[in-house]
């Protein structure tokens, strides 16, 4: 049966990738990207809808799907502060899962990323281990969280950080010690992330870096 998924964080690097995925996926009828701005995709599966992420809370319809795939993440830099970061990489995930979960999903893939422990002192790390602790105290048949490390890709906004690491780090993880933290491609996480939603699972799985490069 062709299912209906639901994807936040579409315009990202990840995101972007797995919209793609999802379209050419047999078992999916039906892609919801729920973005800030209007998105053109040129499958017919994919619907776009504009939604104010301050008031996910008026549109609970929007969330009727099997699947959602969260997907959203910003920067201290582009949203200004800590405290504005917080606001999109837990806050309004964990207000869309939910509105997920009230309305049926079944499954629930969220990109985390690799070290993300909620006793870090890193605040990026952080957020993403408050995150999946909000996330595995929900009563979603399947979760899926996918860990990650630098990721690689084409991004709309330039970060400097992320560039000279896709410069260095590939090289420095020859050192086996060091290999934990090589970078993945956005395109093989996507590929990952659309693959796990087709296949049988346990209600809860942890996919970190070294299961990414495993289709």
């Amino acid at each position: 049966m062709n299912k209906m998924a639901i994807v936040i964080g579409a315009t990202g690097l990840v995101g972007h990738a797995l919209v793609e995925k999802l379209a050419a996926a047999p078992h999916i009828g039906k892609i919801i990207t729920l973005t800030r701005r209007p998105v053109i995709h040129p499958s017919s599966k994919v619907f776009n809808q504009v939604v104010d992420f301050d008031h996910l809370e008026d549109h609970p319809s929007l969330f009727n799907a099997h699947y959602l795939f969260s997907c959203l993440g910003t920067t201290k830099k582009l949203s200004g502060s800590i405290e504005a970061q917080r606001k999109v990489d837990v806050d309004y995930q964990f207000k869309a899962a939910q509105l997920a979960l009230n309305q049926g999903v079944e499954h629930y893939l969220l990109l985390s990323s690799s070290s993300a422990n909620a006793q870090s002192n890193n605040p990026y790390l952080k957020m993403k281990g408050e995150l999946e602790q909000k996330i595995s105290a929900l009563p979603f048949q399947r979760i899926s969280l996918f860990q990650p490390s630098l990721l690689l890709g084409q991004r709309q906004d330039f970060r400097l950080a992320e560039k000279i690491g896709s410069w260095v780090m590939p090289a420095l993880c020859i050192i086996p010690a060091l290999r934990r933290f090589r970078p993945i491609t956005a395109e093989q996480v996507a590929t990952k992330m659309a693959w796990v939603s087709q296949q049988e699972g346990h209600a809860k799985e942890i996919f970190s870096l070294d299961d990414l490069f495993i289709q």
